[in-house]
């Protein structure tokens, strides 16, 4: 069993910034990824950024370039910087941890099994 705990959501103007953190607790042992997930109103939950334990990581195209997905030493936490931020990433943004499941090129594949509750994060004038 894992716990995630996220946390550094709110609101924030277009362009600005936001860095969102994921405490993890338990049997972290048991997991080989950790991801970040979003999902507005209305829409499905969509993966965001991926973080693998050898260091590999993975985004969603939209947000390349923008969001940077990242560890403490301890790997206790996981962290997502956000950066330029645009009305469209407003969503609950969820911390989830899983199991590399292959990897598609470079790309790792991650298959979530726990689930943080969500923060949210609003983007708007």
């Amino acid at each position: 069993q894992v716990q995630l705990v996220e946390s550094g959501g709110g609101s924030v103007q277009p362009g600005g910034s936001l860095r969102l953190s994921c405490v993890a607790s338990g049997d972290t042992y048991s997991t080989s990824c950790m991801a970040w997930f979003r999902q507005a109103p209305g829409k499905e939950r969509e993966g965001v950024a991926i973080l693998a334990n050898n260091g590999g990581t993975s985004y969603k195209q939209s947000v390349k370039g923008r969001f940077i997905i990242s560890r403490d030493n301890a790997k206790t936490t996981l962290y997502l910087q956000m950066n330029n931020l645009t009305p469209e990433d407003t969503a609950m943004y969820y911390c989830a941890a899983g199991s590399v499941i292959g990897y598609s090129g470079d790309t790792p594949l991650c298959g979530p099994r726990y689930w943080g509750q969500g923060t949210q994060v609003t983007v708007s004038s």
